[in-house]
């Protein structure tokens, strides 16, 4: 991982758009979610990732054949496309495993420490600065997510920390994603990730079953084949469209509008997938995770309103620390143009 050696030059940006784009894509996120979380009773979690997996790839496939340009189904970046694909499907997968635990808003408020670990592997790795000012922001973020996991009490579950270890894995796929830039196409992105996810989600099953004994409490993560019948083939149709949806929403958001700009809106994704948790099954978040999301959402948001405030932000793409919930930011590097154009 190299550092950023040049930004590409500054887009025109559609703000209005972008916010729209992401409000969208979260609300399609929080309808994924609720479809897994419903599901995972009938269905192993293997096999919803798998479906999901199979209908973005006969969706997106065609469409990038159709339009063509600049989307493309081979790329040179394949390497980087499938190591971020085993990050997300490693990290999503813990991420779903915690559903039948733990209240919908606890586990999404958790994992919402993704953006405060893509800031810190962003200044490690990438060489972006850190002031005073995000880093007091990413400690009271830090704090609202120990609080939100209430480690120590009688309330903390082992099983907090797999949502956990899904925003560290996520925050690693975003640095990837940084050496992809705009080099490639959000539909080329999805196709791959998520096309991915398809093909590396059967052998993780397989080897969370040889290591892990599987218990009734871990009935949804049995490595079955189950036929769904007609009402279940319809919600895995429609989970693997709203999954698909919500992927190109929010990397159309961030190709249009500024990443500074957009990142704070992710943070709808939380009051969104409560509330929606709250209507369907009750679930009530306790004192701790309301807390926790506060905190989060605030660290958030301040780091946002820093980098709208600050100039050079004005004319150049943001950080990928400031990449919150992002499935590709608007800058392109060298290294990215490099491996675009192959060996001379």
């Amino acid at each position: 991982m190299t550092a950023v050696a040049a930004a590409a030059p500054a887009q025109s940006s559609r703000p209005l758009e972008g916010i729209a784009c992401v409000l969208g894509g979260a609300w399609c996120f929080v309808g994924q979610d609720l479809l897994i979380k419903d599901l995972l009773g009938a269905q192993p979690l293997w096999m919803l990732i798998f479906v999901r997996a199979c209908i973005s790839i006969l969706v997106l496939a065609p469409l990038i054949v159709w339009l063509g340009g600049n989307h493309r189904i081979y790329t040179k970046l394949w390497p980087i496309h499938l190591l971020r694909a085993f990050l997300l499907t490693a990290g999503f997968a813990m991420f779903y495993a915690a559903f039948p635990f733990m209240p919908l808003a606890e586990v999404s408020t958790i994992f919402f420490s993704a953006p405060l670990f893509i800031g810190i592997l962003a200044a490690l790795f990438l060489g972006e600065r850190m002031g005073i000012h995000r880093i007091v922001a990413l400690m009271v973020g830090f704090a609202g997510v120990m609080l939100a996991m209430a480690p120590g009490q009688e309330s903390f579950q082992w099983v907090a920390l797999l949502p956990l270890f899904c925003a560290l894995s996520y925050a690693a796929s975003m640095i990837l994603t940084r050496r992809v830039g705009d080099g490639e196409s959000s539909l080329t992105m999805g196709l791959w990730t998520i096309g991915g996810s398809g093909v590396m989600i059967w052998p993780l099953g397989w080897l969370v079953n040889a290591l892990v004994p599987m218990g009734p409490e871990f009935h949804h993560l049995r490595l079955e084949f189950i036929v769904p019948d007609v009402a279940q083939m319809a919600d895995l149709a429609l989970l693997g469209v709203v999954g698909m949806t919500g992927y190109i929403l929010l990397s159309r958001a961030y190709q249009v509008a500024n990443a500074s700009l957009i990142a704070p809106f992710d943070y709808a994704y939380l009051p969104f997938a409560a509330t929606a948790a709250w209507f369907f099954w009750g679930e009530v978040p306790s004192l701790n995770t309301l807390a926790g999301m506060t905190m989060i959402i605030g660290a958030g948001l301040y780091i946002g309103y820093r980098e709208l405030r600050a100039p050079e932000r004005a004319v150049s793409p943001a950080p990928v620390g400031e990449t919150v919930i992002a499935t590709g930011v608007p800058a392109v590097t060298e290294d990215t143009e490099n491996l675009q154009a192959g060996p001379p």
